[in-house]
This record gives structure tokens, C-alpha cells and sequence, in this order.
């Protein structure tokens, strides 16, 4: 049986104290290879030291910030309160090409000069919090402020998979399924800007804490792509999550599974192993 290598992202890291210290144990514990953090969120800039501190060896990219908290800087259009619309709200003005795209290049322009001046080195790859970095328009303005911010050779998250593979998991893909047909054109927009892309992706989950385990991450590992790509979100709670974010408990869940034993005999049994998300950019 050939070995299944594939990449495991914890996203979230920075959203509050409790999730970043989450991820950041499971990081240390060799349970993940990849991390995406929230450079917009408060956390961030003590998150970042903690990161630095403990230097695992687990890539850390920037996880792009649209539907929570508040943007780093002012956007009179999309957050004129000073905060950031859900994600009810953005998704359908996206799909009506009307958002003001100005606004966010610039706002992530921001969020990628945070990462870069608190944790002290370009983010190795670039995704989005409910996957808003793919979504019409700001697909666009993120390869500019990309390009902008020489990163060029960045990696850029593929939120979508093909169907047939989609199909062969099974599990949440419905869900999967509709965020592919909110992101369409994305791979093909990405790979015309001259972006690296993970060809494979899997970790949808509907956020109970019963049912994450065994069989819904064997899941993830069916019909792999060449560069498999899974998310995850561990953590733990404190109230500042309580008050920012409804996946709470199912955080725990994840970071409990990852943490088991049952965790590294699965990826035995299957002839899976973790994977370092830079290998993929064939950098000097």
C-alpha cells in the first residue's frame, strides 16, 4: 500500500488565548504540520511569541480575517462600525460582485503586514476563515495584496475538491459541496495569477463534539489529491471564544482526538503520515 502523505492545518490560531494554547499544544505534540493564525484578533501579538518560543516544526501561515471582529484598519463600506459583517452577510454581497474590493485588498494588506511584524516571517501559505479568501472579488484582492507584499510564492488554500472525490468520502458532502460551488473559479483564477495550490481537500465537519473521532477523520483520508490538504480546528474555551464564536465544546473535541493514541494508530492502519506544507513550494 503506498503511503498517504498529507498536510493537517489547525485553523484559528489567534483567535482567543484558549484556542491559540490549544493549537499550539497540538503543535508541539507533532499532531499537526500546518497552522493558519488570525493576525486581525487581539491575541495575535502574544500568540505570534508563543509560537516563536516554542518553534515547532509546523508551518504557520495566515488565516485571512472577513466575518469576525474587527478589521485592523478603516473600512467605511464593509465594517463602518468598526466591525466586520458575518458571514451571512458578506457571502451573498460577494456573490453579487458588491463588495467594496478596495477596502479589503487594503484590509488584507494590513493583516498580512500584522503577521509579518509580530511573528517576524512571511505567512508559508494564505487561507481564510469560512473560506472568504476564494470567494468572487476577493479572490482578486487578495492576489493583489499577495503580489503587493512580495508573496508571490505563497501558498493559496484550494477550499474546493473534485466531486467524484467528494462523493467517495461521504461524510459532510453536502457541505463541502456547497462551499466548492461558493468558491467556483477558484482554483482556475489562482493558477493563471501563477499561486501554489494543494490539489485534494477534506475536514469539513458540522462541529459536534459527539461525532468528531475515528470515522469522520478516516473520512478526510479517502480519495486523497496529490497534495491533500485536511483542517481542523482544535482548541479549548475561555469566554472570550464563548463571546466571539459558536464552535466551542467541538474544539475540545478536536484537540481530544488529536491528542489520543487512537489518533496515531488511524494514520498506522491507514499508511498515513503528516506532511510539512513547504515541501510543496520547492523553495531553495
Amino acid at each position: 500500500m503506498s503511503r498517504l502523505r498529507f498536510v493537517l492545518c489547525a485553523d484559528d490560531y489567534g483567535m482567543t488565548p484558549a484556542v491559540s494554547r490549544g493549537i499550539l499544544e497540538v503543535a508541539a505534540a507533532g499532531r499537526i504540520s500546518a497552522a493558519s493564525a488570525m493576525s486581525s484578533m487581539p491575541d495575535w501579538e502574544r500568540a505570534a511569541r508563543a509560537w516563536r518560543s516554542a518553534a515547532p516544526a509546523v508551518d504557520l501561515g495566515l488565516h485571512v480575517v472577513l466575518t469576525v471582529g474587527a478589521p485592523l484598519g478603516p473600512m467605511p463600506r464593509l465594517a463602518p462600525a468598526g466591525v466586520l459583517p458575518p458571514a451571512a452577510r458578506l457571502v451573498p454581497t460577494a456573490l453579487a460582485r458588491a463588495l467594496p474590493l478596495d477596502e479589503i485588498e487594503a484590509e488584507i494588506g494590513r493583516q498580512i503586514d500584522a503577521f509579518v511584524a509580530c511573528y517576524g516571517a512571511p505567512p508559508v501559505h494564505v487561507d481564510g476563515h469560512q473560506h472568504v479568501h476564494a470567494l468572487p472579488g476577493v479572490r482578486a484582492a487578495l492576489f493583489a495584496a499577495l503580489r503587493s507584499r512580495g508573496l508571490a510564492d505563497a501558498l493559496v488554500r484550494d477550499s474546493a475538491d473534485r466531486l467524484s472525490r467528494l462523493a467517495a468520502r461521504g461524510a459532510m458532502a453536502a457541505k463541502a459541496t456547497q462551499v466548492r460551488t461558493l468558491t467556483a473559479g477558484f482554483r482556475r483564477a489562482a493558477r493563471r495569477a501563477g499561486f501554489a495550490l494543494n490539489d485534494g481537500f477534506a475536514g469539513f465537519s458540522d462541529f459536534s463534539p459527539r461525532r468528531y473521532g475515528a470515522d469522520l477523520f478516516a473520512s478526510y483520508l479517502k480519495a486523497p489529491g496529490a497534495r491533500h490538504l485536511v483542517m481542523c480546528h482544535p482548541g479549548h474555551v475561555d469566554a472570550d471564544l464563548v463571546a466571539l464564536d459558536p464552535v466551542t465544546e467541538a474544539r475540545e473535541a478536536e484537540w481530544a482526538w488529536l491528542m489520543s493514541a487512537e489518533f496515531v494508530a488511524l494514520l498506522e492502519r491507514r499508511g498515513a503520515a503528516l506532511v510539512r506544507q513547504e515541501t510543496w513550494l520547492n523553495r531553495p
